[in-house]
């Protein structure tokens, strides 16, 4: 018997309780005991990790050498291609056996396996981005209970649903030639991250494995399946709200559920139940709500709620949740130009600036807590206020929308698909549709959710409404395959996937693919709706001044690549790989125009080094470069454009891509530009038309009387010529403070390869709110000071080291780094002027007996990589 929103009747408490520690019937058994692992067919088991995967369980026993070394990538192609066994023992003990029902949980398996318990077949997975849990009481034993797992080589099953589909369909990026496959591409057909089998950024390692936790849950009587709060209405005196609870009841009787928060019972719910499954409504209020805020813009409150299900006074059952209250929109208003787009927080447009996130590693159960919170640290440090989770990776663990929810960071969350047409038959949509419910269920608690998007790049890579438009691929299909494979798309991404969202997340919004410009028509370059992926600059060899040619309404990728540091390069190298060309740097580079890319672009801005390590210092610094022109060209349009999202913030293994941290999460020199050109209040120059244009934007509601102050000085620090002015900071948005002439900042008799601009946006006080310098000629024509002068002291307090840094001359792009110690520097990569004092923070990564001094300091800037 199922009971849709059933409901006897309501307490609403207004009265504050302390709840008296009651021992819940459930209990929780992880199955963290020892657990094995073979080749099927093989006799001998070896130890296995669990969470985990058969590549990293295979490294661990030594039989597969690390495949992100060189090009040890190659020889791990094996493993894909074979069947994989896991197995567990474990005990029936009392609670196992006193309880009316045992769960056995999977909260992840990738992907196709069989599950057997004492030799009984439970169920076979066929979805990486869903649990599975099967209730085994009545397989239980006693003495021990073997618990089996049988994983179907993921390429093979892939091979069998191409030939069952009758023809291929297009996936860019899967690397299947790679793979020994030829033109076979097989991702499509599974419900599998499509990074697996590789990107332009990523190799191509297809695991398999029980890649999240695996538990026992026993149960009496009546559990909670999931738990939603969902907001009715908003305003600042009152929330009214309403807890959802899914109850599966396997004893008829009288339950009552109870809703607290902080030690405060909000609702009550005495009800009978039949046998079956039920919704149970329980409305209730908030009153004077604290509001969820991204943390540029307030703070982002939490509430804790717990919800008891009781049974004749015993507690069966806690569920427990954090919550944010607000409102969310994405706005899409005409206006002369075509229509906005923009998120509304709390009724407050807001300026999206962020990042496009993939996955932290190839082999998902690696990444720590540690890490995510480090990654989500340094988003939030980096004045972002957006992630957006990428479509052909995973939906996300727990921890990484947690984290989110806590630093006031807002998600673009993908459905999982990318660059890719797919299959349209039942079987596929049915695995689709309990993905979507699944993970839209996960994730509608979180406030940090923004919105749903269907796919990455799909609709404008077909380009179905435009016959010469797209990638060339409906170009490969004749007219009836064609009609095939579109309305499968259109049964995915414009009916299953909006229905779902509609149905389970009613209140958010659904974007059916990014970009997308309107139904009939497909985004581009400059389309005036919608959100732009704008890849002129790099695949195009656009200069990087078209950022400022090609905006958009919300700018959702764009990017540039970059090596990363020495120290990591150093990692999957030997000195022979050590060139741009050699063998294994190209393996580490899957856009296969890449290395050559970066040297033509650097070609155009800087000296090219012939040191290895320098052109990698190089390299981040034009990375960086072209990304901050970027930002500061979409900060600069407000409100027209209201988002910027560049791809990508991290890295799945060491390799040149787009990131700007790398896969050991260190801070490329693009990562402390980009934070700041996210400040909160931005000052910068643009050259021009023969001209300096000096524009100010602010994320800012409230307004500041500020002064603007316009320094040149020459490279060895004489001051030239100054003028300043007050101003009022914009109220969120863009606004132009003044335009100069060119020649009237370039005094007689002064040559510009020697001279800078410095701006300052001070207070009353002199405090610096902004700051941007500026150089009148490509940096590769500068006429740098030789002997700079630098100078560094070191104080340390205990946990930080204080670097304090002058210089007689300019000094360029002053790379830190303390090579025998790991740790985040507050500041790289900068620019010091003569007759500044620059203060830096040092933390180590690990806390060491040794206290480091200037000896210990490695310093690198632009003069060092020069020939002369």
């Amino acid at each position: 018997m199922k009971t849709k929103w059933l409901l006897l009747f309501i307490l609403t408490a207004n009265v504050t309780s302390t709840f008296a520690q009651i021992q819940m019937e459930m209990k929780i058994i992880p199955l963290d005991k020892p657990w094995f692992f073979r080749q099927a067919g093989e006799s001998v088991w070896l130890n296995a990790s669990v969470p985990g995967t058969v590549h990293t369980d295979l490294m661990e026993n030594n039989k597969l050498e690390d495949p992100f070394f060189r090009t040890n990538e190659k020889d791990a192609q094996w493993v894909d291609k074979v069947d994989w066994e896991y197995k567990v023992t474990f005990q029936l003990d009392e609670t196992l056996q006193n309880a009316d029902h045992v769960s056995l949980e999977f909260d992840g398996l990738d992907t196709y396996v069989d599950v057997y318990l004492n030799g009984n077949l439970l169920f076979s997975a066929d979805n990486f981005f869903v649990a599975w849990k099967v209730d085994i009481k009545q397989y239980l034993r006693e003495g021990d209970n073997n618990l089996r797992l049988y994983f179907h080589s993921p390429t093979r099953v892939g091979l069998e649903m191409l030939d069952n589909h009758g023809f291929d369909l297009p996936a860019s990026n899967d690397q299947s030639e790679n793979g020994g496959l030829g033109n076979s591409r097989v991702s499509v057909f599974l419900r599998k991250p499509g990074y697996h089998f590789g990107w332009d950024w990523g190799p191509r390692l297809v695991s398999s494995g029980i890649f999240r936790e695996v538990r026992l849950r026993t149960w009496s009587h009546a559990k909670q399946n999931d738990f939603y709060i969902k907001q009715l209405n908003l305003n600042d005196s009152l929330a009214e709200l309403e807890s959802i609870s899914e109850l599966v009841v396997a004893s008829s009787g009288d339950y009552s559920l109870e809703l607290w928060s902080d030690e405060k019972k909000l609702a009550e719910t005495s009800i009978y139940l039949e046998k079956g499954e039920h919704s149970v409504v329980q409305p209730f209020v908030i009153e004077n709500p604290q509001r969820w805020w991204t943390h540029d813009l307030g703070t982002p409150h939490l509430y804790h709620f717990d919800l008891k299900l009781f049974h004749k006074g015993l507690l069966l059952d806690v569920q427990t949740k954090k919550i944010g209250l607000r409102t969310i929109k994405i706005v899409q208003e005409p206006d002369k130009d075509g229509a906005s787009f923009y998120v509304e927080l709390n009724g407050r447009p807001i300026f999206a600036k962020g990042a496009n996130y993939i996955p932290s590693d190839v082999f998902i159960p690696r990444v720590t807590d540690q890490q995510y919170k480090w990654l989500i640290y340094s988003t939030a440090n980096a004045n972002m206020n957006m992630l957006r989770v990428w479509g052909g990776g995973f939906y996300e663990n727990d921890i990484f929308y947690d984290l989110c929810d806590e630093y006031g960071i807002l998600v673009w969350q993908d459905f999982m698909f990318a660059c890719s047409m797919f299959p349209g038959d039942a079987d596929f949509l049915r695995r689709v549709k309990e993905e979507a419910i699944y993970n839209i269920k996960r994730l509608r608690n979180h406030p940090s959710i923004a919105l749903w998007c269907g796919n990455n790049e799909i609709d404008v890579a077909w380009s179905q409404y435009k016959e010469f438009k797209g990638w060339g691929w409906k170009q490969k299909y004749g007219p009836e395959k064609r009609k095939l494979i579109w309305k499968a798309y259109e049964d995915v991404f414009h009916k299953l996937l909006p229905e779902m969202v509609q149905q389970y997340h009613g209140d958010s919004f659904y974007w059916p693919s990014s970009p997308y410009y309107k139904e009939g028509d497909h985004a581009s370059k400059n389309t005036p709706a919608g959100d732009i992926h704008y890849w002129g600059v790099w695949h195009e060899q656009h200069p990087f001044d078209d950022f400022y040619k090609y905006i958009g309404r919300f700018m959702s990728e764009y990017g540039f690549q970059s090596f990363p540091e020495w120290r990591t390069v150093a990692s999957y190298t030997i000195p022979e790989d050590w060139d741009i060309t050699s063998e294994v740097m190209a393996a580490h580079q899957r856009s296969g125009i890449g290395n050559m890319r970066i040297k033509k672009y650097m070609e155009d801005h800087y000296q090219i080094p012939d040191n290895f390590a320098h052109f990698l210092y190089v390299g981040q610094l034009l990375q960086a470069e072209g990304i901050r022109t970027a930002i500061e060209a979409h900060r600069q349009a407000m409100p027209y454009n209201m988002g910027s999202l560049y791809w990508q913030l991290n890295d799945c293994w060491p390799v040149a891509s787009w990131s700007g941290m790398d896969y050991f999460q260190r801070w490329k020199a693009m990562h402390y530009f980009v934070k700041a050109a996210f400040s909160p209040l931005l000052v910068s120059v643009r050259q021009h038309n023969k001209q300096l244009e000096i524009r100010a934007v602010s994320d800012k509601i409230t307004t500041d009387s500020l002064t603007l102050k316009i320094n040149l000085f020459d490279f060895d620090g004489n001051l030239l010529q100054s003028k300043e002015f007050p101003f009022i900071t914009p109220s969120n948005t863009s606004k132009e403070l003044a335009i100069l002439q060119l020649n009237e900042w370039i005094p007689k008799g002064q040559n510009a390869k020697r001279l800078l601009i410095e701006l300052l946006a001070v207070d009353a006080n002199n405090k610096v709110h902004a700051r941007d310098l500026h150089y009148f000629t490509p940096v590769k024509e500068l006429d740098l000071p030789k002997n700079h002068g630098l100078k560094c002291t070191i104080e340390n307090n205990g946990l930080v080291y204080i670097l304090k840094l002058t210089a007689a001359k300019l000094a360029k792009n002053v790379y830190l780094d303390f090579p025998e110690m790991e740790g985040f520097f507050s500041e790289n990569y900068m620019d010091i002027i003569p007759g500044e004092e620059l203060i830096v923070y040092f933390s180590p990564k690990s806390l060491v007996n040794k206290i480091l001094t200037t000896e210990d300091l490695k310093i690198l800037t632009l003069q060092d990589t020069l020939k002369n």
